[in-house]
């Protein structure tokens, strides 16, 4: 671990990230998390199997219209008429899509993520709004669903019922066969295994079916139910994942785009304001030196004082810029040297804290990333906070690795402050990663980023 400037110990200066009233989460689009199973037990059980009994009808109801849509809307396709017909049938089919992941989340507290179907656009005309679901190719797998779920809706109806009835009656077979007409001429199912004749052997012998199908059920249950929302899932939602992958794969470059951008306006104002200016004075300066040096050498000798001054500035300033586009340090040296450089210059005492294995070797676009929210963090300890202490950590959590700055200061910061947070959720955001800021009014201050290791 690498420290520098050791501060009096900070009673959990990192607050609890999940309080909505304390917590800013600047815009991303995270990763569906998830779904963790609730039901345990014989409640798991009687949902699933409540899932697998209403598979069949469902399955029968929805074959029947899909296929008869079909059938009808593909013989009159070459008329035309049978588009409309085969549009009406998709979003039939979509109807009993969505009916499915409702009773995923509902019966096997399952994720079903709906994918985002096709929408008809403004200047379509009536003909092509109509025929919209068509051009969908989640239309098209809903009516495949439709079609198979007949098939598994049958397996799971047929092996739960064959179960259910096995438990059910062998468990109580031994209460109900006294009403069971007894003809001497059959023999029973125990006198043919060996097992001894009477109602006796009969019922010690249903009970140990009933037994031995009552600690197979939850397993076929859950077989059968998995088998079917398995197809349900690779067809219905499947797709959802892919379009979240690519909304995240967007939205991360625009993010980074819009950040390139942003620091190039930056640049170019802070350049024109600064730099830009004091070369314009110097230039003045040497020229009226010039003029000056053989008339009046001390008026030159002061213009030359001057423009000492406007160039030892601008050469600072041109260093500061630079070391905002990236710092020289950091890129001879690694993040761990360049954060403590950066902590040191800090006039609140700060503790730093670095994983080692972070201080060099990263990538150098996710060392810039956290340098610059660590950056960040610092400048409005400076400008805004008032705080006595800081605390930095750098760690890697998985695959990802994340920086924090907390500090005791008066709190109240928020992304409408000033363009530096919102610059810099779109600098993480394009690397993959998210930004939280919990800032309640009061403190403390926390500014979190979450950055993947390959940014």
């Amino acid at each position: 671990m690498t420290e520098t400037r050791p501060v009096p110990p900070v009673d959990d200066p990192v607050p609890d990230l999940g309080d909505a009233h304390a917590t800013t989460v600047l815009p991303v689009d995270p990763a569906p998390a998830p779904h963790d199973a609730r039901r345990r037990g014989p409640g798991r059980v009687l949902a699933e199997t409540g899932y697998a009994l209403t598979a069949f009808p469902l399955g029968l109801v929805g074959f029947v219209l899909v296929v008869s849509g079909v059938a009808v809307g593909g013989g009159l396709a070459v008329l035309v008429v049978g588009l409309p017909v085969l549009a009406l049938t998709a979003v039939v089919a979509r109807g009993f899509a969505h009916l499915e992941r409702t009773r995923m989340r509902g019966m096997l507290d399952r994720e079903a993520a709906t994918p985002t179907y096709a929408a008809a656009r403004p200047r379509d005309g009536w003909f092509r709004r109509v025929l919209t679901p068509l051009r969908d190719p989640q239309s098209w797998l809903d009516m495949v669903w439709a079609v198979l779920a007949l098939v598994t809706g049958t397996l799971a109806f047929v092996a739960v019922v064959t179960t259910w009835a096995l438990v059910l009656g062998g468990l109580t077979y031994w209460f109900w066969q006294q009403w069971l007409p007894a003809n001497p001429d059959n023999r029973s199912l125990a006198e043919l295994l060996g097992l001894g004749d009477g109602r006796g052997a009969e019922s010690v012998l249903n009970l140990v079916v009933g037994l031995v199908a009552l600690a197979l059920l939850p397993w076929v249950v859950r077989l059968v139910a998995l088998l079917h929302a398995g197809l349900a899932e690779a067809l219905l939602c499947s797709r959802a994942s892919l379009q979240a992958e690519v909304r995240r794969a967007t939205g991360g470059r625009d993010a980074a785009r819009d950040a390139e951008a942003r620091s190039l306006r930056r640049l170019e104002r802070d350049i024109h304001d600064g730099p830009q200016q004091r070369l314009v004075r110097l230039a003045m300066d040497i020229g009226r030196a010039r003029h000056q040096l053989e008339q009046d050498p001390e008026r030159a000798r002061e213009a030359l004082d001057a423009a000492y001054t406007q160039a030892r500035d601008a050469i600072d300033e041109l260093r500061a810029l630079s070391r905002g586009i990236a710092p020289p340090l950091l890129v001879d040296r690694g993040l761990g040297p360049a954060l403590e450089e950066l902590v040191h210059r800090a006039d609140a005492e700060v503790e730093l804290r670095i994983d080692p294995e972070l201080a060099h070797g990263l990538a150098p676009h996710v060392e810039t990333a956290l340098y610059f929210v660590v950056a960040e963090g610092m400048t409005n300890v400076a400008k805004h906070s008032g705080a006595a202490t800081v605390l930095v950590q750098v760690e890697r959590e998985g695959d990802t690795v994340a920086a924090n700055v907390a500090d005791d200061g008066v709190g109240g910061a928020h992304q409408g402050k000033g363009s530096g947070l919102a610059g810099l959720e779109q600098r993480v955001r394009g690397l993959g990663g998210r930004l939280l800021l919990s800032s309640p009014v009061g403190g403390p201050t926390v500014l979190r980023a979450e950055v993947p290791l390959d940014g």
